[in-house]
């Protein structure tokens, strides 16, 4: 028998606080701010360069990388204001990866972009936060303008979508698009190293659930903040678990036999707590996800995912009691993958299951007939029924398998933002027609100010991919027709989106409004606190 236990440890201690005002907190922010984005923004474009990264966390010890998250996540700077800047814009880079997928670079050059003008154009005097009001407010209007450019994606842009974001390998961009087209637009694209040096993709039965783990100890891989089990056991129900005892039968019987499980349900911190213990010391492979939705949706919604896992579901409203669990109440899968934001579950081929499965699906259409609310039930029907495809990354050396893994991640998830809200033009084309339109606004010297810092920013991703492929922005033709840009790989001028140079828009979106707001916090930032460092 496992005895799971807690051990809470209380410290006192005192650390001794450093506070730095106005001018001098502001300059080290940005001081900051300049490091992170320089080392970032290197890689945009299709021209853009790697960077060199030491980690003892990579295989090897170094990382050779594009990807500018990979970058962002690397940096720490002694100087702790500095620092402190690093951790705020990485968090603008993470939020609109998780939002958008991709896009990380963008979201990091706007950010120190709105931030350089800023400190040009806002002199002693003008009103501050009038300013930075105005450019918030401002948000929605951007996001409504890049709204009206986007178009549908076809299946031929799809490979360029894909393409772009691997660093223009058409190779990927091939894959990924037949690994959705394969899966349609219910299913899910995941990302894992292949054995061999080829590079393929597979598909079989699974679904999505939108909520992803309940403690970060749950994390099995740090590179992606992911927790993967694999053959785990599934186990769902309806009931707050209020103590240890009521599965501790189970726990211990994952344990002994090195197994895993996934908790689909409500848990008590005191429970969480002793789980990620239990991980932390015991190895204990688990994970705990909230159930989906609310109410009667909830309940529904927990009964399909047993369906299709096998499981027994258990719920306080039809009298079960959960604490009676043995393990052939538990359901299984093929596979596990959580983040923060989704669980995705690769199905077993169980022919019981997927007999259960389809007879259940083939009620709920029964249903949706005769159903008021009939756009939930095609929900419950997509959830189930969907197909995960698994893109299995190949390459000749470690180093090579890794720097690409992250290539094709980032492609996946610009794909998955284009199927879900369109395209825009790349290559910052849609961005830099925005500004020019923003140029010609404002009413008042605050407003005057903030459009032209937006007006300014708003280029820069523009420009820096001029700059990264090596050509002066004085050397391309300044009043472009709408949607023509610059094709810095083939040195040609063209229909951005007929070329298939596209970015999503929800990823565009996504960096702008992060950008916005991360930069708007530091701008008006006049205190700063941090803790004093050993000498």
């Amino acid at each position: 028998m496992y005895i799971f236990v807690v051990t809470l440890i209380k410290f006192n201690t005192m650390i001794v606080k450093e506070i730095s005002f106005d001018n001098e907190a502001r300059e080290k922010l940005i001081s900051g701010v300049n490091k992170i984005a320089n080392a970032v923004k290197s890689t945009l474009g299709a021209r853009g360069q790697t960077v060199l990264i030491e980690s003892e966390n990579h295989i090897g010890g170094v990382t050779i990388t594009k990807d500018g998250v990979t970058v962002a996540k690397s940096i720490a700077l002694m100087d702790p204001t500095e620092d402190l800047a690093v951790r705020i814009i990485r968090e603008a880079a993470e939020k609109t990866a998780n939002e958008a997928g991709d896009g990380t670079t963008t979201a990091i050059v706007l950010t120190q972009a709105i931030i350089d003008a800023a400190s040009q154009r806002i002199k002693k005097g003008m009103n501050l936060t009038d300013i930075i009001r105005t450019m918030q407010e401002s948000t929605d209007s951007i996001l409504k303008a890049l709204d009206k450019k986007k178009k549908k994606i076809t299946s031929k842009k799809l490979i360029d979508v894909a393409s772009i974001s691997a660093n223009n390998d058409k190779e990927i961009g091939n894959i990924i698009a037949s690994a959705y087209d394969k899966v349609g637009m219910n299913g899910v694209v995941t990302v894992e190293n292949s054995n061999g040096s080829d590079t393929w993709f597979s598909t079989s039965e699974g679904m999505r659930i939108k909520r992803g783990y309940m403690s970060r100890y749950f994390i099995t891989d740090q590179k992606t903040e992911e927790c993967i089990l694999e053959n785990p056991h599934v186990l769902v129900l309806n009931s707050t678990v209020e103590n240890m005892s009521s599965i501790e039968h189970v726990l211990a019987d994952v344990l002994q036999n090195g197994k895993s499980l996934l908790i689909i349900g409500d848990v008590d911190a005191k429970v969480m707590n002793t789980l990620n213990l239990n991980k932390v010391r015991n190895g204990l492979k688990v994970c705990v996800i909230q159930p989906p939705e609310f109410g009667w949706k909830k309940d529904q919604l927990m009964q399909d995912v047993a369906i299709a896992t096998g499981a027994t579901y258990f719920s306080e409203d039809t009298g079960d009691n959960f604490q009676l669990v043995r393990m052939q109440d538990l359901g299984s899968a093929r596979k596990v993958i959580v983040d923060n934001i989704n669980t995705i579950i690769v199905r077993n081929e169980d022919p019981q299951v997927n007999q259960d499965l389809e007879s259940h699906i083939a009620k709920l259409w029964d249903v949706h007939e005769s159903s008021k609310d009939q756009e939930f039930i095609k929900k419950r029907i997509a959830m189930i029924s969907g197909k995960i495809g698994v893109i299995h990354v190949g390459a000749n050396s470690d180093i090579e398998q890794k720097e690409k893994k992250d290539r094709v991640d980032d492609a996946v998830c610009a794909t998955r933002a284009a199927l879900e809200d369109g395209i825009l033009p790349g290559g910052g084309v849609a961005l830099k027609e925005i500004a020019d339109d923003l140029a010609k606004l404002g009413v008042g010297e605050s407003q005057r100010v903030a459009m032209k810092i937006l007006e300014l920013s708003l280029k820069a991703p523009f420009y820096q991919i001029l700059k990264n492929a090596g050509i002066k922005p004085e050397e391309i033709e300044p009043n472009l027709d709408p949607g023509i840009g610059f094709d810095v790989k083939n040195d040609r001028y063209g229909n951005m989106i007929k070329m298939g140079i596209i970015d999503p828009c929800k990823v565009t979106k996504s960096a702008v409004s992060n950008a916005i707001s991360i930069a708007s916090t530091i701008l008006s930032t006049n205190a700063i606190i941090t803790n004093v460092r050993e000498k």
